[in-house]
């Protein structure tokens, strides 16, 4: 799947006739029947390292699971970096930060977007303590209570070898996506990646490669 401008982050919403969006439709069928248990409910999507197009992929495949007639929440969970208010023209003022600190209920912090039956809960302000945030009682209590009102949960994550946020989340999943850049990621990073999700017993559900060629995935696989 190739690497999308800034200006087309949102292309499965502009033109969901595009082979892009069959990609990404392909990508939502691909999840869906990934494991032989129950469809998982909460995917995380992350890296390796930053700039490789998890928070794109993690928008677009909202955008086609809602277009599917599920109710889909997005949450920004990458505290440090967040791109998801910027992707659907939301607020950051309140987000997941706001409501793990304050105690807030769910419809408090939840925005509405452009595409019908699609939800974004923001960051929010970036805590003195993102890892424990997201490692707390009142993250997982939060996901407890987001199950029962949405079909589909997508949470995007911050790299894996940046900071630890991403495994804690990945953990707390029913699967994780994994975006690569082939054309910037080394695949021994990639690598280390993935043993850091085997480490929290992170289940991997799926692999995209951005701006591949048919060497490279040779030399992926």
């Amino acid at each position: 799947m190739s690497r999308l401008t800034r200006k087309w982050n949102l292309i499965t919403e502009r033109n969901p006739g595009s082979p892009i969006s069959e990609g990404y439709r392909m990508l939502r069928t691909n999840i869906e029947f990934a494991t032989n248990e129950n469809k998982p409910q909460i995917i995380s999507f992350s890296s390796a390292q930053p700039g490789e197009g998890k928070s794109t992929t993690c928008a677009n495949m909202a955008v086609t699971f809602a277009q599917a007639n599920k109710r889909v929440l997005v949450i920004d969970a990458d505290l440090r970096r967040p791109a998801q208010h910027n992707i659907f023209s939301v607020s950051n003022h309140k987000g997941l930060t706001t409501a793990l600190l304050n105690r807030m209920e769910p419809q408090e912090v939840i925005q509405r977007t452009n595409t019908d039956k699609l939800s974004v809960l923001a960051a929010g302000p970036t805590p003195h303590n993102p890892s424990e945030l997201l490692s707390s009682e009142e993250m997982d209590s939060l996901l407890k209570t987001l199950r029962e009102a949405y079909d589909v949960i997508l949470i995007d994550t911050p790299a894996i070898m940046s900071v630890t946020d991403a495994p804690i989340v990945a953990a707390q999943s029913d699967g994780v996506v994994m975006v690569i850049d082939s054309g910037k990621v080394k695949k021994e990073v990639v690598l280390k990646a993935k043993a850091s999700l085997a480490h929290v017993q992170a289940k991997l559900i799926g692999v995209v490669l951005n701006n591949v060629n048919r060497k490279q995935m040779i030399s992926y696989s």
